[in-house]
């Protein structure tokens, strides 16, 4: 440990609870990272010093008076900047909300500072979360934590570089076609797209629709656990939310993976991938692949994800930004008002048949899985690119037919309903942090996280598979 922050964030919390760690130490080690590194980056884009030390004295106080402590009683937690913060700016990354500052947290928020979390600070997300990277008008670029010139992905890229750099040690995200786990594997560090209904959404204005879900960032694994127990909860208002949804364990280490049947895909049969980023995956998971009963290279049969998730995810924007678009036009991103346009070009009959098809897509990926217990995939289908660019124009050559194309190894997945974990796994081709995806069906969250857990493990005794770290001196020196 060279400084508090720097701790990972079930280590703080034991610390903690033993009288070991001041959480006013840990705040202001926070605040003196921030400090040093968020210039070169853009993180993290608001903050309120004096409300987080203030916190930080009053749980230190409940401390020492032996008062009970919540799961994440001292520990500061950077929030995605699409959640509503009690005091504390919220934009949306909108021209439209640069100024507000909400009066109450909204649910998912409350719950974490309910179970002690002290919120320092808002994490970068690109306009209303649409794009896979972190930039806006309100706030501008956010860099990646390797690489300051190149993306860290998106929506949940301000949390995932946060984390990164040691600014916070535990983060909150969300993912709908992979807003959480593009941006965990462009930053290395550990993202989970849990089953609907896990970590509720009350809030969600379309409530019926699954694919939007919150979810928890970490360094590791455990940490990404501790975040998500404070997280899970039962809401009536999310109609996904119930007691069987409820479906984490306690404690990690239940699984021997010398029994899962795993299957590896470089594609998942449909998305584009960079050929080198082919190279690196199958590299790295020959590394491991061993650990397994056995493997087989296979996927699950996603024909027609890529027009299902256009649709419905142009259906979610109209629903969310129609009224914007015709009251606020002059000041949405480009992006938004695409999407959202785009959307609104779809009749009743395309509606229809991406209802049809993503519910016999959904069917089979269940039926993949009665042959395996997991899928290992990579997250991204390209090294981290320039910031610049808004998305990746082409791939091996052959040109994207929609920004959108070049993540289809994310929201390939996220049609069948996936619980997902994005962990790193070393490094790309270009030294770049290099992350895969553990994939199993809807509802099986304790053992997507389990294996997890224990790949993890595996992947940090291997210098070539373990977690890359940024080069702090060399942010500090830009």
């Amino acid at each position: 440990m060279s400084e508090p922050c720097d701790l990972s964030a079930v280590e703080a919390r034991r610390m903690i609870s033993a009288k070991q760690l001041s959480p006013v130490e840990l705040v202001e080690s926070c605040i003196k990272r921030i400090e040093a590194t968020n210039g070169a980056v853009n993180a993290i884009v608001a903050m309120d010093e004096e409300a987080a030390l203030e916190a930080a004295r009053s749980a230190e106080r409940a401390v020492a008076h032996g008062e009970p402590l919540g799961l994440l009683h001292g520990l500061p937690i950077g929030v995605k900047d699409l959640q509503a913060t009690a005091g504390l700016r919220t934009t949306w990354g909108s021209l439209i909300h640069e100024d507000h500052v909400p009066e109450e947290d909204e649910t998912t928020v409350a719950n974490l500072r309910a179970e002690g979390a002290i919120i320092l600070a808002k994490t970068n997300t690109p306009e209303f979360g649409a794009g896979a990277n972190t930039r806006n008008r309100v706030y501008g670029a956010t860099g990646n934590p390797f690489d300051p010139s190149k993306t860290c992905g998106g929506s949940s890229g301000g949390s995932a570089v946060a984390l990164s750099l040691g600014q916070v040690p535990l983060a909150t995200g969300s993912d709908y076609g992979g807003s959480l786990r593009t941006p965990a594997a462009f930053s290395g560090i550990v993202g989970f797209r849990p089953s609907p209904g896990v970590v509720p959404g009350p809030e969600r204005g379309a409530a019926l629709t699954p694919f939007s879900v919150n979810g928890p960032m970490g360094r590791t694994v455990a940490d990404m656990h501790l975040l998500l127990k404070a997280q899970v909860d039962v809401d009536k208002r999310d109609p996904f939310s119930s007691d069987d949804v409820m479906r984490i364990p306690d404690q990690l280490g239940g699984v021997d993976l010398s029994s899962l049947r795993v299957a590896f895909s470089e594609d998942l049969g449909i998305a584009p991938v960079d050929n080198d980023i082919r190279a690196v995956f199958r590299r790295q998971t020959q590394l491991f692949r061993s650990v397994f009963a056995t493997t087989a290279d296979a996927h699950p049969d996603l024909t027609h994800a890529h027009d299902i998730f256009e649709i419905q995810r142009g259906i979610n924007f109209a629903t969310a930004h129609m009224d914007r678009l015709a009251n606020h036009r002059d000041k949405l991103d480009q992006n938004v008002i695409d999407n959202t346009e785009r959307g609104l070009q779809f009749t009743a009959r395309d509606v229809a048949w991406a209802q049809l098809e993503q519910g016999k897509l959904y069917r089979r990926f269940l039926e993949f899985f009665e042959d395996f217990d997991v899928l290992i995939c990579p997250t991204a289908s390209v090294s981290p690119f320039p910031h610049a660019s808004l998305s990746v124009e082409e791939i091996n050559g052959e040109k994207m037919p929609t920004y959108m194309t070049w993540l289809a190894i994310v929201y390939g997945l996220t049609v069948g309903l996936p619980s997902v974990v994005s962990l790193p796994c070393g490094v790309d081709h270009n030294g770049m942090p290099f992350g895969i995806q553990v994939a199993g069906p809807n509802g099986s969250d304790a053992l997507v996280l389990e294996v997890a857990h224990a790949l993890e493990q595996v992947l940090a005794a291997n210098p070539q598979t373990a977690r890359a770290v940024p080069d702090l001196a060399k942010l500090r020196a830009a």
